[in-house]
């Protein structure tokens, strides 16, 4: 890949039949794109790029029975002929068995909730603009393609649980370790100077630069997008390619987050 030239986006279509959040950063984290827009004008913003990554915040595909292998769970020490665990993909197992808060993928494509179902579509339409799947070995290729899950992603960086996304602590929190990380986004910590008592009296919060829970999730899809081109030694992935993988923004996983 061109690393002058990409741009890293984050996709995030977890809130449902609204519109997809989604964050575009350039090679030196400066901030290109931070908004929200329907499928097909996310799809449209991804087709227009030469060289990039983009992450999208949600499964690319239901589980392929990988679980209920003998031979898959012998490597986790579980039982060979269990069902604890067999509905599950291996990277969804891989992160809850860490204490990270998530649910497996529905086996069935029809049960699976929308937003879930807009992530399969998402990969899909992706595939087809030619952005293939990072394995690690993809140099030369100009369109990348990763899954995200951003609990896991905001747990590895913090080393533990974080905040509930959706309370202004939580995002006050998200937002402070993507600054520190070195993205082009305002300093939290000077929100909270804004948090004056006339403010709490007259519920005039959150500081209009404490970023939505959405933007942040779609932020630190962009971010391990960055990571993957520009230093792929600070991530890492779990699952297995034929169901699958995650990717994190960080080099190695800790044994739990609980």
């Amino acid at each position: 890949m061109l690393f002058d030239e990409a741009v890293f986006i984050g996709l995030d279509p977890t809130a449902g039949h609204r519109p997809i959040s989604y964050a575009a950063l350039d090679g030196e984290l400066r901030l290109a794109a931070l908004d929200e827009a329907p499928l097909e004008d996310v799809l449209a913003f991804a087709a227009g790029q030469a060289s990039a990554v983009v992450a999208v915040a949600a499964p690319q595909g239901p589980p392929q029975g990988l679980m209920s292998r003998p031979d898959v769970r012998a490597r986790y020490d579980l039982p060979p002929a269990g069902a604890t665990w067999s509905t599950w993909r291996v990277c969804e197992f891989q992160l809850r068995r860490r204490g990270i808060r998530m649910a497996n993928t529905p086996s069935m494509m029809e049960l699976a909730p929308g937003w879930v179902q807009r992530g399969y579509k998402l990969h899909s339409r992706l595939w087809g603009l030619a952005y293939r799947p990072f394995t690690g070995e993809d140099e030369g290729d100009r369109r990348l393609l990763i899954e995200v899950h951003p609990p896991s992603g905001f747990a590895a960086l913090l080393d533990r649980q974080p905040l509930p996304k959706q309370t202004l602590e939580g995002r006050l929190q998200r937002q402070l370790i993507l600054h520190l990380k070195g993205l082009d986004i305002p300093n939290p910590m000077r929100a909270l100077e804004e948090i004056t008592r006339h403010r709490i009296l007259s519920g005039q919060l959150p500081p209009e630069d404490v970023l939505e829970a959405g933007s942040l999730d779609a932020l630190l899809g962009a971010y391990t997008a960055y990571l993957v081109a520009a230093k792929p030694g600070q991530t890492c992935q779990v699952g297995e390619r034929e169901e699958g993988l995650i990717t994190l923004p960080v080099a190695e996983l800790a044994e739990s987050y609980r």
